[in-house]
């Protein structure tokens, strides 16, 4: 423990959440030194995990007092170090705040605590009918938290939208501890537009506790096809032409041959390991429209050089299918013990030049990337495969992963498409924004939380960060400073 929290301080925040939910000890702080960016890390001076909203409000007001830091967590899910307290504070896991209050389907609505994941919620729907759309691959852990922080998105992000699309209100605990609502219940906001300010901001601006969520109607039909190429720049064709064609998919999801091999070694699901690259398409809506553009769609690759297409014949078929896309990144730990997973977009048409690109950076650097695609809408996640006990190759990893991001701003992309910036991409908002523009968000920063207790030294960049001690173990912080 450091001295700034003292024996006085965490016994007020025993009586608040209760002795048993204050983590003092630092086997149990050193679980939430990261989330799954595992390159950063850094050990909390105390966790705590709140079970409401009341309690969540209270803890910041003391902590408020006291001026300590503050990192909302939920699940460790995200992938851009956002959770990681890597200048130490109070690390407030909200884990435990998992109720649904009120599901209202004729209003297409859930009300829940922040705390549940993201599948919980659609379970809990399933008996109306309905489901919360947005799917990450963490889905499973992820929670909902999380997903508002990071604005996530997932497969079917092309055709339902990031998570962003389905908040209707959230109930939020400020800087000073006031527990404030933004938005409404339902889809009309009378209001000025704060709650879309706050979504995505990586828990920054306050500690979203509750969500009011647009939930939708279970598609009438559901078709999921295979495709195998030769390359993937024959597959980055087929997803534009797609598209071209007026055709939006619920899914278009690319991988490439290291992921295929890893993945079937892993599950055995009977993918084609000789295939350069794997195109999974899935069609959703009612059964006329899914029938159209089923047949619109055989047509097209016609039209292309495949090696095979196979349309999934049961339920069974189609969740093997998904079992390969959403297990991508779990099978490559049988290539390499790490692998540092990038989220960078670029306009669909630039998809096959971002490929090659990335290649030939991997080849630089002399690394062996791994390519997983939410293809439709360009959000390209390479994943560069190394063993982190070796520094040297560290350092190039961390230069490739900026070297791959500057390629997705230069041909016209943006540095994240759902992972977030978190401390991962702080030094490449530099190079996507202006100098003016960083500092007009530092203001609205300032405005939430003038006294920067909030995640700070998160999202923006900080020439200040140089300096602080608690970085120096930090390896892209050596290579930036």
């Amino acid at each position: 423990m450091t001295t700034i929290i003292s024996a006085l301080l965490i016994k007020s925040f025993q009586q608040i959440i209760g002795e048993n939910n204050v983590l003092i000890d630092l086997p149990d702080r050193i679980v939430y030194e990261c989330d799954a960016e595992t390159v950063d890390q850094g050990i909390p001076d105390l966790v705590l995990l709140p079970g409401s909203t009341a309690e969540v409000a209270q803890v910041v007001r003391l902590a408020s007092q006291h001026q300590l830091k503050i990192i909302p967590r939920g699940a460790g899910t995200g992938l851009s170090g956002g959770a990681t307290p890597y200048l130490g504070g109070i690390c407030l896991a909200l884990t435990r705040m998992k109720k649904i209050m009120e599901i209202n389907p004729q209003l297409n609505m859930v009300h829940v605590e922040t705390g549940i994941t993201n599948v919980e919620v659609s379970k809990a729907c399933l008996r109306y009918g309905l489901q919360f759309p947005c799917d990450p691959s963490s889905q499973l852990a992820s929670t909902i938290g999380g997903n508002i922080a990071e604005n996530a998105g997932g497969a079917h992000t092309l055709k339902c939208g990031t998570t962003g699309a389905h908040v209707n209100g959230i109930v939020m605990v400020n800087a000073i501890g006031d527990i404030v609502t933004l938005g409404q219940k339902f889809n009309n906001p009378l209001d000025l537009d704060f709650l879309h300010l706050v979504i995505g901001s990586e828990g920054t601006l306050g500690i979203v506790c509750e969500a009011y969520l647009n939930i939708t109607a279970i598609p009438q039909s559901i078709e999921t096809a295979v495709v195998y190429f030769d390359s993937l720049e024959q597959a980055a064709y087929v997803v534009s032409d797609i598209i071209a064609h007026g055709i939006i998919p619920g899914a278009l999801e690319l991988i490439d041959d290291v992921t295929i091999k890893a993945t079937e070694a892993s599950f055995n699901l009977g993918l084609n390991t000789e295939a350069e690259a794997m195109l999974l398409i899935e069609l959703d809506g009612s059964c006329n429209r899914v029938f159209t553009e089923k047949t619109q769609i055989t047509e097209i690759l016609t039209q292309h050089t495949i090696i095979s297409m196979q349309w999934a014949k049961t339920a069974s078929d189609r969740q093997n299918l998904w079992k390969a896309r959403k297990s991508a990144f779990a099978s490559l730990g049988r290539l390499a013990s790490h692998g540092y997973v990038l989220d960078g977009v670029i306009p669909r048409s630039k998809l096959a030049i971002a490929i090659s690109l990335i290649r030939q950076i991997a080849n630089k650097h002399d690394l062996k990337v791994a390519n997983v695609y939410h293809a439709g809408d360009g959000n390209l996640h390479p994943c560069l495969l190394f063993n982190k006990s070796n520094p040297n190759v560290l350092n190039r990893v961390l230069i490739a992963a900026r070297e791959i991001l500057l390629v997705c701003l230069d041909l016209g992309g943006t540095l994240s498409g759902e992972h977030g910036i978190g401390l991962e991409k702080l030094w490449e908002m530099n190079d996507a924004f202006t100098s003016d523009t960083i500092d007009f968000m530092q203001t609205i920063k300032n405005v939430f939380d003038p006294r920067d207790l909030f995640n700070p030294g998160k999202v923006l960049p900080n020439p200040k960060l140089c300096g602080e001690s608690r970085i120096d173990n930090l390896a892209r912080f050596k290579l930036s400073c």
